[in-house]
């Protein structure tokens, strides 16, 4: 007896980079939260979620990556910028 998975099913391949990108998305968010103004967090905010959202349907493993890449150097210099304002 064989289980037939729906076509929709990701691939072990395709979860971990999903979840690679639910990870770098919840950093991000998390990080975002510690701007000290009000303005400039809602700013970031939007900016993550737009990114995010202009770059749902990419289906390109390498473009994938890619942009997984580009969002945590943007992470990192966030992060960078926020312990030069503490």
């Amino acid at each position: 007896m064989s289980i037939k998975l729906p076509k929709s099913a990701m691939s072990l391949k395709q979860f971990m980079v999903y979840q690679d990108v639910l990870k770098l998305y919840r950093n991000i968010m998390r990080s975002i939260r510690q701007v000290p103004d009000k303005t400039d967090r809602e700013y970031l905010r939007d900016w993550a979620r737009r990114d995010f959202r202009a770059n749902r349907n990419v289906t390109d493993e390498f473009a994938i990556k890619s942009l997984i890449v580009h969002g945590e150097n943007s992470l990192r210099e966030l992060r960078r910028n926020l312990k030069l304002t503490k």
